[in-house]
């Protein structure tokens, strides 16, 4: 994963144990094929997509209380 994307995506969701579990449920759409919702010029890991997605504020997310 590339640090820049990391950064810039710990700007939206600051906690990073919960940026781990929101990438992770992208990626795992991404690898069943969903669609990536950012357009990039160079081949990108799943990883990395789902960290310009939310950089990018195009993936939202809800924190749910037990």
């Amino acid at each position: 994963m590339r640090e820049d994307y990391i950064k810039d995506a710990l700007k939206v969701i600051h906690d990073p144990n919960m940026l781990i579990n929101v990438v992770s449920r992208r990626v795992k759409q991404l690898r069943r094929g969903n669609r990536p919702l950012v357009e990039s010029l160079e081949k990108l890991s799943a990883e990395d997509t789902a960290l310009r997605e939310i950089s990018e504020g195009k993936i939202s997310f809800e924190i749910s209380e037990a």
